[in-house]
């Protein structure tokens, strides 16, 4: 009995210990991967509310939907495209990546590389994507073609 008190107490000066640094978590990439993925999938759950409820809009009132859809076509709402893209694709590429791990016997092993490589394809295709968006948006601003 007294073994298992010493070893009680231990552990609760570990935790209060682990717990001054302000989060049980020490900033591992994976985590801040994890935490990203529950994000862009929250962003994209409601951008696909908005979209069934934009979209049922026109049964309701077409001139209400021509309205809706004019206001996506704003320079601003060029920005959200361009987070909305982002989320997206991080969101399928790191579902890709669980994936892995939870079901590829050498997932575990090989799920830190995993994670450099699909912020460096995220990276591949969000640099250009996000130079077209940016310079459709910057025309569509100034009055360009």
């Amino acid at each position: 009995m007294a073994s298992t008190t010493a070893n009680a107490a231990g552990a609760t000066d570990r935790v209060g210990k682990a717990r001054l640094g302000g989060t049980l978590y020490r900033g591992d990439p994976g985590m801040w991967s994890w935490v990203a993925h529950r994000i862009t999938g929250v962003l994209v759950f409601f951008f696909l509310f908005v979209h069934v409820l934009d979209t049922a809009l026109v049964r309701v009132s077409p001139h209400a939907y021509d309205e809706v859809i004019a206001t996506y076509k704003s320079p601003i709402m060029i920005l959200f495209e361009l987070g909305l893209v982002g989320a997206v694709l991080y969101h399928a590429l790191n579902g890709i990546r669980v994936m892995l791990v939870d079901f590829w016997g050498k997932g575990i092993k090989y799920q830190r590389p995993m994670l450099w490589t699909i912020v460096g394809i995220w990276l591949l295709v969000m640099i250009p994507g996000s130079y077209y968006l940016i310079s459709k948006g910057i025309a569509e601003l100034f009055g360009g073609s």
